[in-house]
């Protein structure tokens, strides 16, 4: 895979998950629900968090380093869905556009060897992007049908 392809393998499911989110009402937004108790904001944010979190695990990758350690991928969700709650809607569709476009120049800058195989780097951006999106693009589009939006 080249950075072309890797870039259009993230991009479409982005894509499809910033549109799963648009057009709706602020309000609506707030609302909790999609998952649990959370609202579209809170899976806003939360993209935004792995997207953060690939940003820093990713050059730790490439110096043969080990990404920091979540004590349990629920536990670090549950501590960032607090710390994000105090995020406004804007703030939190800020966080969302401002990672993924420093998570894109992260990737334009990484020589394309980091992208051939399954190495660790390509391993965690996957888990961490298009592998991700998906899941709450799906839960949005559920939750969307679900109140007629």
């Amino acid at each position: 895979m080249n950075r072309d392809q890797l870039i259009a393998r993230i991009d479409k499911p982005w894509r499809a998950f910033n549109d799963a989110c648009a057009g709706l009402p602020e309000a609506a937004m707030l609302d909790p629900g999609v998952v649990e108790g959370w609202s579209v904001k809170d899976m806003i944010a939360h993209v935004a968090t792995w997207d953060n979190e690939a940003l820093k695990a990713l050059p730790l990758i490439m110096q043969s380093k080990r990404p920091p350690r979540y004590g349990g991928v629920d536990n670090f969700n549950a501590s960032q869905y607090d710390a994000n709650a105090r995020l406004s809607l804007t703030q939190a569709r800020e966080a969302l556009a401002a990672t993924h476009e420093r998570l894109l120049a992260l990737i334009d800058s990484v020589p394309e060897s980091w992208f051939e195989g399954e190495t660790r780097f390509r391993h965690r951006l996957r888990l961490d992007t298009w592998a991700h999106y998906p899941e709450h693009t799906l839960a949005v589009l559920a939750w969307r049908k679900s109140r007629g939006l």
